[in-house]
């Protein structure tokens, strides 16, 4: 009996710790292998790694030197560092201790209706700026309050937000992001020091793939970076994206042109080519035909509107009348895309006008 009851107790005592090394070597490996995203992981750390934005980053780096910021408002396409400047600008300010308490950030998943103006932001801009740098540099007495995608905010919460920024201008200070500037109520624009950031150029987009690819010890032939900068067309977040996706997806083989064109979902030459055959041949049956089996294999409308556009615009094959109604066809079948609409009788919609268009001189 002593012995049976020994036996647990004996076993009991080596078992946490060689649980403990166990679950702190799982632990470590764990840390380790934590993937993290290629966008997140190589995101400017501070306002001089930003590519392209030469005079945002001069008037940062003046503000920075001086430890104080206007209010912010920065506005144009998606994936050209908007985001990521005003966090490299708040990290250089506040350092990474400081930065979770004096960095508010709301995106638009978030709720932003007015009351969240009126309470979160509201309470959030009232607090005193308290707490020093551990590294002993200068920490402005003010916090930053980031509105990422505010166009999408409605203009009631836009318009309780102008009365906030005024009273709290003494400890708060606002970045306002967004695509598209008409979208911001004058009163609001007005009372922000705004930037525009230009779509990243083909040159730098390639140099940030290629440092990309070489850290990450991926092979890639030049033709499919060269193919990444243009269907990414100047955002650089969703090239990065679809780099990191084309190398899961080869598993260390090398990328080419035809993984990116998988990856990305642009739709093959070959195939809108066909597509135009059946509208240059004026057989509605045939047309029917091609665009079901297109709308089958499951290519997004959307996207092959995009590259139709790129097509008729740059064809000689088409007079300029032609070019004019079917671009303006295209620009509807767009909207009516954008707002829900069915996209096989869209795409049929469209083909038939090209029909016409090819075949009523003939």
């Amino acid at each position: 009996m002593q012995a049976f009851l020994k036996g647990p107790s004996s076993i009991s005592t080596k078992s946490p710790a060689i649980k403990e090394r166990s679950a702190a070597g799982s632990s470590g490996e764990g840390k380790r292998l934590k993937p993290v995203p290629w966008v997140e992981k190589y995101r400017p750390k501070n306002v001089d790694e930003v590519a392209f934005q030469d005079e945002v980053v001069a008037v940062l780096k003046k503000s920075l030197e001086g430890a104080d910021l206007p209010n912010l408002l920065f506005y144009g396409p998606p994936g050209t560092g908007k985001t990521s400047t005003i966090l490299a600008a708040a990290r250089e300010l506040f350092g990474p201790e400081l930065l979770r308490q004096r960095v508010l950030e709301l995106n638009a998943s978030d709720e932003r209706g007015i009351q969240v103006i009126r309470e979160k932001v509201k309470a959030f801009a009232q607090l005193t700026a308290s707490g020093s740098r551990a590294d002993g540099k200068v920490c402005p007495p003010f916090k930053i309050v980031i509105l990422d995608e505010a166009d999408s905010m409605t203009s009631a919460a836009q318009a309780a937000l102008r009365r906030t920024m005024e009273k709290e201008s003494k400890t708060t200070r606002f970045c306002l992001i967004c695509n598209y500037i008409s979208r911001i109520i004058e009163p609001l624009t007005s009372r922000c020091s705004k930037f525009r950031f230009k779509p990243l150029s083909d040159k730098i987009q390639q140099q940030r793939l290629l440092d990309v690819s070489e850290k990450e010890n991926v092979k890639i032939t030049s033709e499919a970076v060269s193919y990444l900068v243009k269907v990414s067309d100047g955002d650089l977040r969703k090239a990065i994206t679809y780099l990191q996706s084309a190398t899961r997806l080869m598993g260390g083989k090398e990328i080419t042109e035809k993984t990116v064109t998988e990856i990305a979902g642009v739709i093959p030459r070959e195939t809108i080519d066909g597509l135009l055959s059946a509208c240059w041949g004026g057989s509605f049956e045939k047309l029917e035909t091609v665009v079901k089996n297109l709308i089958n294999e499951g290519y997004a409308v959307a996207q092959l509107v995009n590259q139709l556009h790129d097509l008729v615009v740059e064809s000689e094959d088409f007079s300029d009348k032609q070019k004019s109604i079917i671009v303006e066809k295209l620009a509807e079948v767009d909207k009516c895309l954008a707002d829900g609409a069915d996209e096989y009788l869209q795409l049929m919609s469209l083909c038939a006008l090209v029909m016409q268009q090819l075949t009523q001189n003939t």
